[in-house]
Parts: structure tokens; sequence; C-alpha cells
């Protein structure tokens, strides 16, 4: 499973997202899109306008901070 995880700075919902990862032993990449602003037109062409979103081989799982579905990936 490879998975990357879209952020901003100061965004609560993504350090959230992050933090349960973490806590939960999942691996993910990080890309920020303000370190990384090409990131930005990525998501966009793929129709979200907001972040975190967490994706898995290029397909956008989950949008925003959702401990039910993060759950999901830790039972997997």
């Amino acid at each position: 499973m490879s998975l990357e995880l879209y952020t901003k700075n100061n965004c609560i919902q993504c350090k959230m997202t992050k933090s349960f990862l973490t806590q939960h032993h999942i691996s993910f990449e990080e890309k920020n899109i303000n370190t990384n602003p090409e990131y930005i037109d990525y998501l966009k062409d793929k129709g979200f306008h907001t972040v975190p979103v967490l994706e898995e081989d290029n397909q956008a799982i989950i949008r925003g901070f959702r401990p039910d579905l993060l759950k999901k990936i830790v039972v997997q």
C-alpha cells in the first residue's frame, strides 16, 4: 500500500490526519502544497479544493479528517 497525504501548513485537519496515521503506524508520504505548489494544480485537476487528501496508488480514498474512514485503513 502506497499512501500519499496532501497537506498544507497550519491546517488542523492535516495535523490530525498525520497524527492518526503516525499513532497507528501507517506509513505515508506527505506532500505539502506550501513547499511544493505544483501539487495544487494536481489536486485541482482531480476536483479537490481543500486538504488533507489521502491517496492510495493515485486514487483519493479520504478527503478531510475522517477518523471513521481512517480506522478502516488500520484494520486492512
